[in-house]
């Protein structure tokens, strides 16, 4: 498409410092086309109209089409997107954008269905050492005419703190370096420590990287992983609501405790807020992620809803019925009922749905093993009660 000159618009996703801006501009020096670079964390709509509006003069007076680049597209909002379909549509502009957020979640469909994804990865250690090196030894762009002693284990800790962004670790090298009192400069592994900026979490509560973080948490409590399990934690720290939803959904009645400590987490979050409130979370999910899982519960409930949805209403039984207002006698509601704890065990033989179903199956793990026991026994207290003959075909008989 680059040698043809005839590219069409692209999306550019991955982490920071991975090369999507600089792919944009190696593009800019192989098209003939116009390139408009743009950024969206410091543009608005009346700078997008501005470009697109030379866009459309510089066509028509010199039959070049634009390269529109914006970096950080998903900064700006679907209102703002729809600014610059139009022009994409009709091929007066070819949009290049470069994103960090997962352009499914933060890109117009539209603009979307125009455009080639393209994802980065983020750069392997060997890959960083490589820029690194190449950084050092380039007179031109780089930092070639300083004499640079690079320590071996500088290096390494380059490669891994900046977590494949080449960017952060060549920002790091160049403020150790220009910051140095000494020439040649030994540039060593506390140096390298001193110079790198402390990486900014990838945490947006808005936007995929939450629902990467939430997703990544809840599995590892259901594998019963607390290790992991708190790592996800600290990369939230706003989890609170999420623990409750494990402590019901994996660990169910095999711990009904587990319930209690999420939901006081949960409280204890509220009252006394963030630094504090990690202490906590960190009980709650550490407790929550070394308990019996059961997902008994949550299977109940989900079949059933699929029942009701699938249009498989049942009426409320008479006798189960309301019965506390005036004139409901007259309607029968409520007549029959028996009150089990008028009855040896507060169990009766009653029906309580009018057709069969069974829902709660409960696993023989924790405390749902007991749970289990005693539901065995009333349903087949309950099936032998069914299979008996009535009364009045003994007084027949």
């Amino acid at each position: 498409m680059l040698q043809a000159d005839r590219l069409s618009s692209l999306i550019f996703y991955g982490p920071p410092g991975t090369g999507k801006t600089a792919l944009a501009h190696v593009i800019a020096q192989h098209t003939q086309c116009h390139f408009r670079p743009l950024n969206a964390v410091s543009s608005g709509t009346k700078e997008v109209r501005e470009l697109l509006q030379e866009a459309r003069r510089e066509l028509e007076d010199t039959a070049r089409r634009t390269i529109l680049f914006v970096d950080e597209l998903h900064r700006f909002n679907r209102a703002q997107q729809d600014v610059l379909l139009p022009d994409v549509e009709e091929g007066r502009v070819t949009l290049i954008g470069a994103t960090t957020q997962n352009p499914f979640f933060a890109i117009n469909s539209p603009l979307l269905s125009r455009s080639q994804i393209f994802t980065f990865e983020p750069l392997t250690r060997e890959h960083i050492k490589t820029l690194v090196q190449r950084a050092l030894a380039d007179r031109e762009r780089g930092l070639g005419n300083i004499p640079v002693n690079l320590h071996a284990d500088a290096l390494e800790f380059l490669a891994e703190i900046s977590d494949g962004d080449a960017r952060r670790a060549l920002t790091a090298l160049e403020i150790g370096v220009l910051s140095a009192q000494q020439k040649p400069v030994e540039f060593t592994l506390e140096v390298a420590q001193d110079s790198i900026q402390r990486k900014m979490l990838d945490y947006d509560p808005t936007g995929d990287a939450h629902y990467d973080l939430a997703s990544a948490f809840i599995k590892s409590v259901r594998g019963s992983d607390p290790d992991a399990a708190i790592y996800w934690l600290a990369r939230m720290l706003e989890a609170a609501r999420r623990i409750v939803i494990c402590a019901s959904e994996d660990v169910g009645n095999a711990d009904p405790q587990a319930l209690v400590v999420a939901a006081a987490a949960l409280q204890a979050s509220e009252f006394v807020g963030l630094p504090e409130c990690q202490l906590a979370l960190a009980q709650a999910v550490t407790y929550i992620a070394t308990a019996p899982k059961s997902n008994a519960s949550t299977m109940a409930i989900s079949q059933a809803r699929d029942d009701v949805r699938s249009g498989r209403t049942l009426a409320v039984p008479e006798h189960l019925r309301d019965a506390s207002y005036r004139g409901a006698k007259k309607l029968g509601h409520g007549t029959g009922y028996q009150y089990s704890h008028d009855f040896e065990g507060g169990w009766v033989e009653q029906q309580y749905i009018p057709e069969a179903r069974r829902y709660y199956e409960p696993a023989e793990r924790g405390y749902e093993a007991e749970i289990k026991k005693r539901l065995d026994a009333l349903r087949a207290r309950q099936s032998d009660s069914q299979a008996r003959p009535p009364a009045s075909d003994k007084a027949t008989e």
